[in-house]
């Protein structure tokens, strides 16, 4: 059974820093790509980034880029999102994604 978990999420001081884990299990988690996006209150979910498989190849969304970094390490079978420069608009509910399959998400709230 496919299982994502993600840990990390808190409140924060705008400027400040979180770094968000998203571990999996159930599947060959190097042979996937690993997406991460969040979802605001009253908001649509908004797409952040992925990071592929083999090379580790980054896409992000302009929201995040330059402030997100995601990462993975196969060996642990997890993946991350680091977030640096967060803002309050910034506060949502973060996921990952695997193929079809969804975390149950991490609350991220950011103070102004």
């Amino acid at each position: 059974e496919v299982h994502l978990v993600e840990s990390g999420g808190g409140l924060v001081q705008a400027e400040g820093s979180l770094r968000l884990s998203c571990g999996a299990s159930g599947f060959t988690f190097g042979d996937y790509a690993i997406g991460w996006s969040r979802q605001a209150p009253g908001k649509e979910r908004e797409g952040l980034g992925c990071i592929q498989t083999g090379n580790d190849t980054t896409y992000y969304a302009d929201s995040v880029k330059g402030r997100f970094t995601i990462s993975r390490d196969n060996a642990k079978n997890t993946a991350y999102l680091q977030m640096n420069g967060l803002k309050p608009e910034d506060t949502a509910v973060y996921y990952c994604k695997a193929w079809a399959f969804w975390g149950q998400g991490t609350q991220v709230t950011v103070s102004s």
